[in-house]
Formats: C-alpha cells, sequence, structure tokens
C-alpha cells in the first residue's frame, strides 16, 4: 500500500488531500480539491464533489451525495442515502459556481438514512437528524429533528438519546440529565 488510506480498486480518488487511515469504498468517486480527514469511512457508491471538506473520523454510510459547498466537522455520522444540495433554484441551462449555497455539519452530529439537507443549513454540534428528514432550517446544537420538514422535537445527548429528565431550568436555559450515561447538557434558550 503506497498511500496513507485505503482506497477499493474501484474509487476514484482525484483528490491528493485524504487523511491517513481513511477508507474508501466501492465505486466512490471523490473529486479533485476536496480534504478528506484521518481515520475517515466512505461508504460505497458515495459520491464527494470538488471543494467539499471533511473532518476526522466520519462516518459516510453508502450511497451519499456531498455536493460543492458543504463542511462536515469532525466525528461525524451521514447515514446511507443521505443528499445535501447546494443550488435553491436548481435550472439544468443556469449554473455558475456563484450559485453555490455553503453548507455546514458541526462537529458530533449525525443525520440519519435517506435525509435531504437544503443547502444554507447549519447542523448543530451533537444534533441528530432522524432518518427520512428533508432539513430546511438550521438545526440547533444537540437538537433533535425529523420529518418532512424536519421541525425541532426535542434534543439528544452526546450518546445520541432522548433528553427528557430535566435536572435546572432558568430563564435563559435548561440542565438535562442523561437517562442512558448520565451526562449533563445544557440547552440555551436561544436554542429552543
Amino acid at each position: 500500500m503506497t498511500n496513507k488510506y485505503f482506497k477499493h480498486e474501484t474509487a476514484i480518488v482525484e483528490s491528493s488531500d485524504i487523511g491517513k487511515g481513511t477508507k474508501i469504498w466501492h465505486f466512490a468517486h471523490i473529486r479533485e480539491n476536496s480534504k478528506i480527514g484521518e481515520n475517515c469511512n466512505i461508504g460505497k457508491s458515495c459520491y464527494i464533489d470538488k471543494d467539499v471538506e471533511i473532518g476526522n473520523n466520519v462516518k459516510i454510510q453508502n450511497f451519499v451525495s456531498i455536493y460543492k459547498g458543504v463542511k462536515i466537522e469532525d466525528d461525524v455520522f451521514i447515514g446511507p442515502s443521505v443528499i445535501f444540495t447546494n443550488d435553491l433554484y436548481p435550472r439544468s441551462f443556469l449554473w455558475d459556481d456563484k450559485k453555490i449555497i455553503k453548507t455546514l455539519v458541526k462537529k458530533g452530529a449525525s443525520i440519519g438514512a435517506n435525509s435531504t439537507i437544503l443547502c444554507g443549513i447549519e447542523i448543530g454540534e451533537y444534533a441528530l437528524v432522524g432518518a427520512g428528514s428533508v432539513v430546511t432550517k438550521d438545526v440547533p446544537p444537540f437538537g433533535l429533528v425529523y420529518g418532512n420538514p424536519a421541525k425541532l422535537k426535542g434534543y439528544v445527548c452526546y450518546c445520541g438519546r432522548k433528553l427528557s429528565k430535566i435536572k435546572e431550568q432558568k430563564k435563559n436555559k435548561t440542565v438535562y440529565i442523561c437517562e442512558n450515561c448520565s451526562k449533563e447538557i445544557e440547552i440555551l434558550s436561544s436554542n429552543s
């Protein structure tokens, strides 16, 4: 193995910026100038467009499409067949890079299978997007959203479980205790 990462023989990798320990599986296509961090897993038939940025320890399941303008921070999970868009007004006969609207997925977030993420969205740290959702608005840190369109249904812990036990509630914040792992999570009222 001459590369610092694993590439299946059927994968097409045009980027020279792939981190150590990353695995790129069958029929994936990684375009030029994209950046993929260390210890990532890029599943079968994924498409990663030009200039996409992916952090460390990101798991991208099979058949995911990530288009130019998307940035994914460390420790993110992206379920199978998730689609990220980059143009709010697509026309086959009108294309210009100036139409690209940026999207950010923050550290530790998880996006469920078959979800569609409209461009211009920020998915907050450790947020959880339920399977099959169409995300049209920002998701707050630790936010749990699902549906079409996705709506805020509560908050989740670092471990991914829904938070329901309140330890303390004040005007500007609510402190939850996770019933699964006992961690305390502070949610600011501006995120409600």
